[in-house]
C-alpha cells in the first residue's frame, strides 16, 4: 500500500477523494487541519412558521 503524503504521521490516516479523513481533519492544501465549520444563514421564514400564531393573529 502506498503512503499519502497527507497523512499526519499516525500511518491510519484514510483519506478520501475530497480530502477528508477518517479523524475529520481535512487537506487544506498544505497540511491536515480541522475543517472550517459552515455555519448556514439565518432564516428567519422558518423561525417563524415553527411559532404559534402571534397575538396580532388572534385578535
Amino acid at each position: 500500500m502506498n503512503e499519502d503524503p497527507r497523512c499526519c504521521g499516525t500511518g491510519t490516516c484514510i483519506i478520501d477523494p475530497e480530502g477528508f479523513c477518517w479523524c475529520g481533519q481535512q487537506w487544506n492544501g498544505e497540511k491536515m487541519a480541522m475543517p472550517k465549520l459552515e455555519v448556514p444563514p439565518d432564516d428567519g421564514q422558518v423561525t417563524q412558521s415553527k411559532q404559534g400564531p402571534s397575538s396580532a393573529d388572534t385578535q
